[in-house]
């Protein structure tokens, strides 16, 4: 099979012919069709991420099974098929009770610690593939279907891990982003008033489409002046930061109203300093948000197969130029999300 190759961090992709991946019992292949090139894989290739290289990178897929191993139950060569990241066990009690980012007996991510879909094929254990529902024309739209599992499905699980009630104000940090932007589309949609906050003030247009009600580049001065200007000083309900600094996370406190909640996911992960007299008196929360559990992504597929809310995937190239779809992801050129087209 063809692959995209990753020889070591920094490196450029390589094309390269791999053996075609036979299933091994409780495993499965399948043939990828698409691919999304997200942020976190970026990581890998950039080096900012340490792996076992060569590395075949990617996780955000659409593929089609080919080939059961023994003893695979609820899968079947035609599934139609995504990918799960996490290689959870699926026996702890935490995957039995759909809490799958806690495994106990977790063993990595897909296209880190395993080889990923940046190749025509994809062998993973088969409780890793999650099936399509049958509503989604997924050989129309594999670039936008295959990053449902991460666009999608991470900010559906924000708005209730935040509890984000209609009509209250959520500021969103690195709105321009792949996520961010995605993240405006679901508060949106859940009643919200949106504020989009990011330094790529060319991004906004698209965030008022995505459904920003404000933005606000903190290029222009204070960026918790400008949250409390927008919210006639009561500060916002939630602050969402896929930034993760910590400027933006230190920023996002400050900006929260009484009872507000700030989200951190991802980014840089910084460390940051918060007056515990100022959470006391306004009832404030701080919350992390890992991953998402399969449940969440099979309700994210169902609301795309609806019509209720899509992707915006607006950079797609064939494998052979995911050099190019990297080099814009690494500078942030891309609005929504990039992919792959594979097979």
């Amino acid at each position: 099979m063809k692959a995209m190759v990753l020889q070591a961090a920094g490196a450029p992709f390589v094309m390269a012919e791999l053996p075609d991946p036979v299933p091994g019992p409780g495993e499965a292949v399948a043939r990828v069709l698409a691919c999304g090139s997200g942020l976190t894989i970026q990581h890998v290739k950039a080096g900012r991420k340490a792996v076992t290289f060569p590395r075949v990178i990617g996780h955000e897929i659409t593929g089609e099974i080919v080939a059961v191993g023994a003893g695979v139950e609820g899968l079947s060569v035609g599934d139609a098929v995504t990918a799960y990241y996490y290689l959870n066990c699926g026996r702890c009690e935490y995957c039995r009770n759909e809490l799958e980012p806690l495994c106990r007996h977790g063993g990595g991510n897909v296209g880190i610690d395993c080889d990923g879909g940046y190749a025509e094929y994809i062998k993973l254990p088969a409780h890793i593939f999650i099936t399509l529902p049958p509503e989604l024309d997924h050989r129309a739209h594999p670039a936008e279907i295959g990053v449902v599992s991460d666009a999608i499905a991470t900010p559906h699980k924000v708005i209730s891990r935040a509890r984000i009630r209609p009509g209250e104000t959520v500021a969103v940090f690195g709105a321009g982003g792949g996520l961010g932007i995605h993240q405006l589309m679901m508060a949106k949609r859940a009643g919200a008033r949106v504020i989009a906050v990011d330094t790529a003030a060319w991004k906004f247009d698209a965030c008022r489409k995505a459904g920003a009600d404000e933005t606000v580049d903190p290029g222009d001065g204070d960026v918790v002046a400008a949250l409390r200007d927008l919210t006639a000083g009561q500060g916002v309900d939630v602050v969402v930061d896929y930034v993760s600094a910590t400027a933006t996370l230190e920023a996002g406190v400050r900006a929260l109203g009484r009872r507000g909640r700030l989200v951190t996911l991802g980014g840089a992960g910084q460390t940051f300093s918060v007056s515990a007299l100022a959470l006391l008196a306004g009832e404030q929360e701080i919350l992390g948000s890992r991953y998402v559990t399969r449940r969440e992504i099979r309700e994210c597929l169902d609301l795309v197969a609806r019509g209720e809310v899509w992707p915006l995937v607006s950079e797609i190239r064939p494998l052979a130029e995911a050099e190019i779809v990297h080099d814009k992801v690494e500078r942030g050129e891309v609005v929504g999300r990039a992919a792959v087209l594979v097979g």
